[in-house]
């Protein structure tokens, strides 16, 4: 996935970890540093209520 907003999302389940704007994206928006939860997006909301 690029950094071109104009293309949509393959799947907002996942986050690419191999695209850093992915990464900034997600961090940004859940308010915390980089979780070392996997690239599942259900699994770092797990991993976040849970600290």
């Amino acid at each position: 996935m690029s950094d071109d907003k104009s293309q949509t999302v393959q799947d907002r389940r996942f986050i690419n970890l191999s695209e850093p704007c992915e990464v900034r994206d997600w961090t940004y928006s859940l308010g915390v540093a980089e979780a070392p939860a996997g690239p599942a997006a259900d699994k770092v909301r797990e991993y976040l209520v849970s600290r």
